[in-house]
């Protein structure tokens, strides 16, 4: 956004104060040195247009100059920090159960998934976001990405049983920190959403819980579905071990709700700096002052010598 402005604006009331001069003040001896004083401050007997105003717009321009004009300019210096985040879903067989979604009982827990996830991303404006499907297997459906609407198709895209049937959580942990391990994002964060127990891992409970006590990600966890669906406590364990939260949803609009909450708790920061340009102009009316004076002078001299 540009400003213009003056530095000293009361100088402008100089203006006033040659005006007045111009007409009530008379000299009443001439320089030695300065000659056509009269002429500078009234003008002779015989007035032309030019001396006029080449006089009056030098005189102006000058007092211009002293005000300082001054252009000012603002810039915003937004800096972003993001988070880099791997969202690690279930695509096992028992994600087929019908009756989550409170409002059409005939989708299924993971048709609801896939909608709140992407429209999590959606949100996620800053933020680089990777995605991990596992059952039997676990495998990276897409690396860490700003482009949210790309992710959001290959979150449409998923479908239950491409990785197999089983549950692997465990897998998809150590896929998901390998996956951060070379991120030099300062926030990582990895949100875990399963509705079963582990029984396909060839990672150890042990092992896992290792891994994630000793690294700098924060691990959220989501159980799907009744407590008997999955194993709440191991859930509870791990997010406390990342130094996050777990949490339960029953149905569609506790999954909605947690996915929000998760949204507020990691709002990415946004430094917006203003930085201020300041072009002073002075010179412009100044240069042109002096070429008008000296223009008047010089044709008031050819004048008074014909």
């Amino acid at each position: 956004m540009n400003q213009f402005s003056f530095e000293y604006p009361w100088l402008l009331g100089l203006i006033v104060v040659f005006i007045v001069c111009a007409l009530f003040c008379k000299i009443k001896a001439k320089s030695i040195y300065f000659p056509h004083l009269s002429s500078l401050m009234l003008g002779g007997k015989h007035r032309s247009i030019l001396l006029p105003f080449l006089k009056w717009l030098g005189i102006l321009l000058a007092i211009v100059a002293l005000a300082s004009p001054v252009l000012t300019k603002e810039y915003s210096n937004s800096k972003k920090h993001g988070r880099d985040i791997v969202l690690i879903v279930d695509t096992s067989e028992s994600m087929k159960q019908q009756g989550f979604d409170t409002s059409n009982r005939a989708k299924n827990k993971f048709d609801v998934v896939k909608e709140v996830a992407a429209n999590f991303v959606k949100k996620r404006e800053n933020d680089r976001i990777g995605l991990i499907t596992f059952a039997d297997i676990a495998f990276v459906a897409s690396p860490l990405t700003f482009e949210t609407k790309f992710l959001q198709q290959i979150i449409g895209m998923q479908r239950l049983g491409i990785a197999g049937r089983r549950t692997a959580i465990n897998d998809a942990l150590v896929q998901s920190y390998s996956m951060l391990e070379k991120s030099k994002a300062k926030t990582k964060i990895v949100i875990l959403l399963t509705d079963g127990i582990d029984n396909m891992s060839q990672i150890t409970v042990d092992e896992v819980k290792s891994l994630v006590e000793k690294s700098e990600v924060k691990l959220y966890t989501i159980g799907v579905g009744t407590e008997r669906d999955f194993d709440g406590d191991y859930l509870r364990t791990l997010a406390k071990a990342g130094k996050g939260m777990a949490f339960a949803a029953r149905n569609s609009t506790m999954l909605s709700k947690i996915y929000d909450e998760i949204d507020h708790l990691e709002v990415s920061k946004i430094d917006d700096k203003k930085v201020v340009k300041h072009t002073y102009l002075y010179t412009y009316p100044l240069v042109f002052s002096i070429l008008l004076l000296l223009f008047f002078i010089y044709f008031r001299s050819m004048r008074s010598m014909v």
